[in-house]
This record gives structure tokens, C-alpha cells and sequence, in this order.
């Protein structure tokens, strides 16, 4: 990858996630942090709805060329994701939360909106 590409990349993601956080906070969730991240992972978005902490993995696609964005959300990644979560968690003393792992998919779409689908309780912890 060149990088423009990879600067490329970086704003769709960046654009993809603020589109997420929009969207979730018109589903009134409250968003507590964006991009945690450690040494085991990342978690893009840390939001709470009503009582349940919620890990949120944002995937953004330009086109559905490679297929829907949330099939990026391996295995590998949700271990990394999970991991993160868990320093999370320990960093501010809430492992007694309830939380949950959701995974919200969009997909821009030439001369027409995004594509944003939401995945609740997309995976459950893993190690």
C-alpha cells in the first residue's frame, strides 16, 4: 500500500467512525471514548447504552467489492478487540459492567448515502 493509499484509508476509517458515532448517539447511546487503544488491541468506540458497556468495531468500505464491511471482524480481530476491552474494563476498575461486543458497517455508496448496518451483540468475548 502506498501512502496515499494508506492516508486514504485513514480518513475513510476516521469518516467512518464519526458516521458511527453519529448514528449511535441517535440511538442514545453515550459515547465515554473513541480509539482505546493498548498493547494487546484497539477498541474504536466505548459507549454505554442504558446500563450495558458497549465495544463498538467500526468497518467502513467504499464500495461492497470486497464483500461487507463487518466481514472484516475475524476472528483475530475480535480477540484483539476483546483483549483491549478487557484492559479497559481493568483500567477503570468496572469488571462487575455488563457489556457486550457490537460491530456497525458502512458502506459509501457512489451518488447515494452510506450503507450503515449495526450488528448488536455481534460476538461474545473470546481469547
Amino acid at each position: 500500500m502506498t501512502s496515499v493509499e494508506g492516508r486514504h484509508n485513514k480518513l475513510l476509517g476516521t469518516r467512518g467512525e464519526d458516521m458511527a458515532v453519529s448514528f449511535l448517539e441517535g440511538l442514545r447511546y453515550r459515547i465515554l471514548e473513541r480509539n482505546f487503544r493498548c498493547k494487546a488491541g484497539e477498541v474504536d468506540i466505548v459507549a454505554q447504552d442504558g446500563k450495558t458497556l458497549v465495544f463498538v468495531e467500526v468497518k467502513t468500505r467504499r464500495t461492497a467489492g470486497y464483500g461487507p464491511p463487518q466481514l472484516a471482524v475475524t476472528s483475530f480481530k475480535q480477540r484483539q478487540i476483546s483483549k483491549a476491552a478487557l484492559t479497559w474494563l481493568a483500567a477503570r476498575r468496572r469488571h462487575d459492567s455488563n457489556a457486550r461486543f457490537d460491530v456497525v458497517a458502512i458502506t459509501f455508496k457512489p451518488d447515494a448515502e452510506p450503507d450503515i448496518e449495526h450488528f448488536v451483540n455481534a460476538f461474545d468475548l473470546c481469547f
